[in-house]
């Protein structure tokens, strides 16, 4: 701080800062305020006051930090340390029953087996990063891998502490990665929607889509006048904190100033489960938000490392989801769609109905075997659920309101799009187009390779990508890379400033990552995950396009059928054009290391002080790309400090244990 301010400035600044952190935790954590609203109030706006007066004071943990930072232009992405996995989920007691069976048949010497559950809220999970009790970071959880940086929108959140709290120094991690799930509760959202409504602006449909279009505002200063609230349920990465089980964790959570939900239901057996399942279920319609059912998780960590995860949900806890939001309406026609595969699906087009506070004019009905099965009719008078972002689908049908005008449905003999045959391999239900020029397959493979997971190019929607297929001016990939702003200027709904930011857009998604390339050519049965598994397992495109079926299949996460369609996939010419296409027009796949890379492999790093080339957050994922670990903490299995300008404590208990001190160039030596 200036030595020109006046030291009561300071002074009477940091006391404002305290006290209303002070504040904050008894009021969301221990629901126990000290003073009024209209005094917390005034004591905001005296800091307010003072740090607009004097800039130099402002400082990212303060308590003003809620009002919000100025606009982003978009979103920075970051992986999470732990993925963010997804839970299975049950829907009957069978499935509670089975999941506890396989706990137990997996846990061995253990008499008694405990499970802490939890309501499970209908909202937005999210991760928050703490380095020496400070917010740093906080994200989405995107892909469970990765997602999108939004910590300026996070602290507008009044319940997410800012600085952490803790009576004894001890307690404090120096590095702790915390999980939460933000929502907007009932009051909030209908006060929400009225001034919506006032300013003449359409209504938020449900509280979840309320919660996610406030939490991904560019304009931080918009998510702070929501109402926005959160409750923690656990943890990433974490540094130094001695515990045992999840309710040890949860409470110490709350000890750190943070919001855990009352009404967790702490080591109970599988029988109490059961029984505050249907206690849950009774009281959903009481709580002041959104749930969706409930989270039973193993209480012991031992028993969570133990049981471990699959690929894309942890072994030791299971949602049981309350019954889906069910309505009745009519289906009026069924559409047959055709996907990027060429798999044909069954689409009704019903009597819009609302579901769950969102109107609903359309359902799967998946298959034909799943037509036949229910007996599905057009003009049929049908039971549609909706459960959470699940796509409604068509439950059954309600014999009784037919009146004997009901048409059978009968799939079509020949493609919908562009009339070429259609097979049902053998073992599969669905039905498919054989012609891979189909339009309508055409179209789905461009919105594929364009969409935020694979290239990510800006501006390509789905309209744009429709005309510039039907103008025969996509015709492979590479064709996205020889458009010209004049060419995309002419199109519908496009002007010069709209086609130069898609030109813009298309020039920088040359540069792309290994992971992300293998998911945008499409491979049948590849998504986001399996190319995950396939870029840490091959260092490059040719080594991947020339492996074998048994080398793939050797692969944990990689089956039989996968390895099938990615062997088939790169043995089409075809195919192998498209790639090499790409290549010849400028595309660059970065083989990140990492992928079974071992220039950092076992190696510990701990970060201190501001780097200059990249942020701490970059850093850490080049460390971790390359095989390396990250710590908070120094200790003498610590392998190397990266200090930058301003290193404090970390970097004098590094000269203290000997421990090997380097700077930004030394780190990217390392890398290579």
């Amino acid at each position: 701080m200036s030595t020109n301010l006046e030291p009561s400035i300071v002074n009477r600044v940091e006391v404002l800062r305290q006290s209303l952190h002070r504040h904050n935790y008894r009021y969301y954590i221990l629901d126990d305020p000290e003073i009024s609203d209209v005094e917390y109030d005034r004591m905001m706006r005296e800091l307010i006051q003072l740090e607009t007066a004097w800039p130099q004071l402002s400082s990212a943990d303060s308590p003003t930090a809620r009002v919000g930072a100025p606009p982003l232009s978009k979103f920075e992405t970051v992986n999470h340390s732990v993925p963010m996995l997804s839970l299975d989920n049950g829907f009957e007691d069978a499935n509670i029953i089975a999941f506890d069976e396989r706990v137990r048949k997996q846990i061995d010497g253990e008499d008694r087996i405990v499970y802490t559950a939890e309501p499970k809220l209908d909202g937005l999970a999210v991760e928050l990063v703490y380095e020496n009790g400070k917010l740093t970071a906080a994200s989405t959880r995107g892909d469970g891998i990765s997602g999108e940086l939004i910590t300026a929108n996070v602290k507008t959140i009044k319940s997410v502490p800012i600085i952490l709290h803790s009576a004894e120094k001890r307690t404090m991690p120096p590095l702790i990665e915390v999980r939460g799930e933000v929502f907007i509760g009932h009051d909030g959202f209908r006060q929400l929607n009225r001034e919506r409504l006032d300013q003449e602006l359409p209504p938020f449909a449900n509280p979840r889509n309320a919660a996610a279009g406030s939490l991904r505002q560019l304009d931080s200063s918009i998510t702070a006048r929501r109402p926005l609230e959160i409750f923690f349920y656990g943890v990433g990465l974490v540094a130094d904190l001695d515990i045992d089980s999840h309710w040890e964790l949860l409470n110490t959570l709350r000890q750190l100033g943070f919001r855990i939900n009352p009404h967790i239901q702490p080591k109970i057996t599988i029988d109490q489960v059961m029984a505050f399942y249907r206690e849950l279920r009774e009281m959903r319609h009481t709580l002041p938000y959104e749930i969706d059912g409930m989270v039973i998780k193993v209480d012991r960590l031992a028993n969570q490392q133990q049981l471990g995860s699959t690929s894309r949900s942890p072994r030791w806890a299971i949602a049981y989801k309350f019954a889906a939001v069910q309505a009745t309406t009519e289906i009026q026609d069924i559409e047959v769609q055709v996907g990027r595969t060429g798999a044909l699906t069954p689409v009704a087009h019903l009597q819009p109905v609302k579901i769950g506070g969102v109107t609903v004019s359309r359902a799967t009905l998946h298959n034909e075997d799943e037509i036949k099965k229910k007996d599905i009719r057009i003009g049929d008078t049908v039971l549609v659920q909706r459960a959470g972002d699940v796509i409604p689908e068509v439950v059954k049908v309600i014999p009784t309101k037919r009146t004997g005008n009901e048409k059978t449905f009968e799939m079509p003999a020949g493609c919908p799009v562009c009339g070429a045959a259609v097979v049902r391999e053998a073992g599969e239900v669905a039905q498919r187009c054989i012609n891979a020029n189909c339009p309508a397959q055409v179209k789905e493979r461009f919105k594929h390779f364009a969409s935020k997971n694979a290239f990510d190019i800006d501006g390509m929607g789905d309209k744009l990508v429709e005309q510039l297929v039907d103008k025969r001016l996509f015709k492979s990939y590479a064709d996205i890379f020889r458009v010209d702003k004049k060419t995309v200027e002419n199109l519908e709904r496009m002007g010069s400033k709209s086609a130069e930011n898609l030109i813009e857009a298309i020039e920088a998604s040359k540069k792309i990552g290994f992971q992300r390339f293998v998911y945008a050519l499409g491979v049948r049965h590849v998504g986001e995950h399996v190319a995950k598994i396939l870029a840490e397992n091959f260092r490059s495109l040719g080594s991947l396009s020339n492996a074998r079926q048994d080398e793939l299949e050797a692969i944990e996460g990689i089956g039989p059928t996968v390895a099938a369609s990615v062997v088939n996939f790169f043995k089409q010419h075809e195919n192998r054009e498209t790639v090499a296409a790409l290549l010849r027009c400028g595309v660059e796949v970065r083989y990140e290391a990492g992928q079974k890379g071992e220039q950092l492999q076992g190696k510990i790093f701990v970060l201190t002080g501001a780097l200059e080339g990249m942020t701490r957050s970059q850093a850490k994922e080049m460390i971790q790309m390359a095989g390396g670990k990250v710590s908070g903490s120094v200790s003498r299995n610590t392998d190397y400090v990266v200090a930058g300008a301003s290193a404090g404590s970390k970097l004098q208990r590094a000269k203290e244990l000997g421990v090997q001190v380097i700077d930004e160039a030394g780190l990217r030596r390392l890398v290579g």
